[in-house]
């Protein structure tokens, strides 16, 4: 038996591989991109595609979107021809990451039109969204919460994290945080490692049994740095946003952020030496060049 129709505005590398995940369990998807490419490798497995975010709203009571910047993801909910003129639309779930600023003022301009706005940022990567095992962390009223517990769990994990509007994104921006500021400082480890003649593989495996480890040298450096991949699937200027909006949503909060200050220009420095498509990854790359060294190779 078909399950419910669900809409989707946002169907890039994650947007792509969730909606896949909730056309291959049953649901009806109705989608909306701005690109033929990424809307047709959709349609070609079930999906139906309309011509505007508003369309998607007239087509499901509950609409998902996916999209890379925090004013993309205004326009798409509450601009002309935006999601909140669909003439059936209930509930928006936004998996994109935009801080708690931008998910309060999303949902207050909602709430006039009675669609009730649920902030869900994921972690997990690429292949968390493929596999179905992200971390989804989602703030809202919560009987809503647990009408999209369901279709969440084929996603991934869900967590609750609170009622309030940007709480589930106050979580997301921690969580990058940390993921960018264990890339960066285990980037200068390898780094200096190598320099000093040991093998950047003994390394890693030396940190992973002992008390260093973290996400970067368990699967970022072995998987995709050491062997010169560098295609983790998120773009250095994506992760430099997330670190910027959690320095700028601690500020407001009166938080200092002595480290995640120095994690964010390094940031910025590897988007302006490396450009701001490189991988997350690629953050090795700038210090390699001021070091005079190489970790690993293609071989």
């Amino acid at each position: 038996m078909a399950e419910e129709t669900l809409g989707w505005v946002g169907v890039g590398r994650m947007g792509h591989r969730m909606a896949r995940r909730l056309v291959e369990a049953g649901h009806r998807l109705v989608i909306h991109d701005t690109s033929p490419d990424a809307v047709r490798a959709l349609t070609d497995l079930g999906a139906e595609a309309v011509d505007s975010a508003a369309a998607v709203g007239s087509a499901a009571e509950i609409v998902f979107v996916c999209l890379p910047t925090p004013p993309v993801v205004e326009t798409v909910a509450l601009g002309p021809g935006g999601v909140a003129e669909g003439s059936r639309v209930r509930v928006l779930v936004d998996m994109s990451t935009t801080g708690a600023a931008y998910a309060r003022r999303i949902a207050a301009g909602l709430a006039p039109r009675d669609i009730t706005a649920v902030d869900s940022p994921v972690s997990g990567g690429l292949a968390g969204a493929a596999n179905g095992t992200l971390a989804l962390m989602l703030a809202g009223p919560e009987d809503v919460v647990d009408r999209l517990r369901p279709i969440m769990e084929v996603l991934g994990r869900p967590f609750f994290i609170g009622p309030n509007p940007g709480m589930g994104q106050t979580m997301k921006l921690l969580n990058n945080l940390l993921s960018a500021t264990a890339m960066a400082i285990s980037a200068e480890a390898v780094v200096m490692g190598t320099k000093a003649g040991l093998d950047p593989g003994l390394i890693m495996d030396v940190i992973n049994a002992g008390t260093g480890k973290n996400s970067a040298t368990e699967a970022k450096i072995p998987k995709f740095v050491i062997p010169r991949k560098f295609n983790v699937g998120f773009p250095i200027a994506l992760l430099n946003k997330d670190v910027r909006l959690c320095l700028e949503e601690a500020d407001a909060m009166g938080v200092p952020m002595v480290v995640g200050t120095a994690v964010r220009q390094m940031l910025a420095i590897t988007a302006a030496s490396e450009g701001d498509a490189a991988d997350m990854t690629e953050i090795v790359r700038t210090l390699e060049r001021w070091a005079h060294v190489q970790v690993g190779s293609e071989d």
